[in-house]
C-alpha cells in the first residue's frame, strides 16, 4: 500500500520519521525508520534518511509492504530443565544457545516450540510468536524464566514485572575490577545510532530508561564475578551497561570487543581456552522470585551457572587462591 503525504507550513521542520508516523494510521516511528532504511519512504521520488527535516510543499510517498504471515508454529520435542510447574506457570532453566521465541527467519528450535510440545496450551497475550513469554533472555544467556500457561497468569506476571515486583538476579564474569561497593547504573538504552543490530547507552535520541544494580562478588585476577539485578528490562541491558562501565561481560561477541581482545592476550593459555569455549557471554540468570499468579504465594528459584561458565569460574578461583597462597 502506498500513501502520499503533503507537508504544510505547520509541519515544516519535523523529522520525516516522526512526520510519517503521525500521518499514517498504524505506522509506528520505529516502523517508519525501518521503511526509510529500506528506501520505501521518499521525498519527490528520492530516498532520504530518518534525520531529514520535512519542508513545506514536500511530496512524500510512503510504501508499506503487506505483512508476511509467519509459518504456523509447531511443537518440537526439545529437552527442558523444568524447575517448577503447575496448572498456571512453568519455571524453566534455559540453556545457552536456545532462542526464546521464533522470529527473523528462525521458526523452529526455540523454547516456545519446546514448551508447546511439553505443556500444550500457553498464554496468547504475548502474540502468535511469543505465546506465554512474560520476559525473555538473549539466546546465549542461560538461566531462569517463568512462562504463563494462560492469560490470567500472564496478566498477573506482566503486572509484577512492570511494578518491579519480580526479582531477577544474574551472575556474570566481567573484565577487570569494579569500584568498591554496589553500583546503580542509570543509563538510557536505545538502538546504536549507526549499528542497528546493537543497543547502546543513548543520551540523545530515541531511548528508554534503564537501571541495573551491580555489585562485585569475587575478584578473580583479570576477571571479576559480579551480581546484577534488573530494575528495568531493556534489550541486552546488563551487557550494554557493563560495557558502558568499561567492564564488558567475558565472552560477549558484540559489546566491548576491544577490551576483550586486550585482556585475552594477557591470559594464560588455559584460561584463554576456557574463555574461547564459553560459546557466548558469561551471563546467567541465577535467581528468580515472584508471587504466584493465582495464590499470591512467594516463590523463589535459583540455578547454578552452566558447565562452560562454571569451568572458567572454578579455574580462576583455583588460580587466584594459588597466587594468594604463594604470597
Amino acid at each position: 500500500m502506498e500513501q502520499t503525504l503533503h507537508v504544510s507550513e505547520a509541519d515544516a521542520g519535523a523529522r520525516i520519521d516522526a512526520f510519517a508516523a503521525a500521518r499514517c494510521p498504524g505506522l509506528s516511528r520505529a516502523r517508519a525508520q525501518k521503511l526509510l532504511r529500506q528506501g520505501l519512504i521518499k521525498v519527490a521520488g528520492r530516498p532520504v534518511k530518518a534525520s531529514y527535516k520535512v519542508e513545506a510543499g514536500d511530496r512524500i510517498t510512503v510504501e508499506v509492504p503487506p505483512p508476511v504471515a509467519p509459518p504456523h508454529l509447531r511443537p518440537e520435542v526439545i529437552p527442558l530443565d523444568i524447575r517448577f510447574e503447575d496448572e498456571d506457570i512453568v519455571v524453566v532453566n534455559k540453556p545457552r544457545g536456545l532462542a526464546v521465541h521464533p522470529g527473523a527467519g528462525r521458526w523452529t528450535g526455540t523454547l516456545v516450540n519446546a514448551l508447546m510440545s511439553h505443556c500444550g496450551d500457553l498464554s496468547g497475550i504475548g502474540g502468535e510468536l511469543r505465546p506465554g513469554i512474560v520476559h525473555r533472555l538473549d539466546k546465549d544467556t542461560s538461566g531462569l524464566m517463568v512462562v504463563a500457561k494462560h492469560d490470567a497468569a500472564h496478566r498477573s506476571l506482566a503486572a509484577q514485572v512492570k511494578s518491579r515486583a519480580v526479582e531477577r538476579g544474574y551472575l556474570a564474569l566481567v573484565w577487570g575490577r569494579l569500584p568498591g561497593g554496589p553500583l546503580t547504573v542509570e543509563a538510557p538504552i536505545g538502538r546504536h545510532p549507526t549499528e542497528r543490530k546493537r543497543m547502546a547507552v543513548v543520551r540523545e535520541g530515541p531511548s528508554r530508561p534503564a537501571v541495573t544494580e551491580v555489585r562485585e562478588r569475587e575478584p578473580l585476577g583479570p576477571i571479576s564475578l559480579v551480581e546484577a539485578r534488573l530494575r528495568t528490562g531493556r534489550t541486552h541491558q546488563i551487557r550494554v551497561h557493563m560495557a558502558y562501565l568499561g567492564h564488558p561481560v567475558v565472552g560477549d561477541p558484540v559489546y566491548g570487543l576491544k577490551v576483550a581482545k586486550r585482556e585475552i592476550a594477557a591470559l594464560d593459555p588455559q584460561a584463554a581456552a576456557l574463555v574461547a569455549g564459553l560459546g557466548g557471554q558469561a551471563l546467567h540468570a541465577w535467581r528468580l522470585a515472584f508471587a504466584h499468579p493465582r495464590s499470591g504465594e512467594p516463590l523463589a528459584f535459583t540455578a547454578d551457572p552452566p558447565p562452560e561458565m562454571a569451568r572458567l569460574l572454578d579455574y580462576l578461583r583455583k588460580k587466584t587462591k594459588g597466587i594468594a597462597g604463594a604470597g
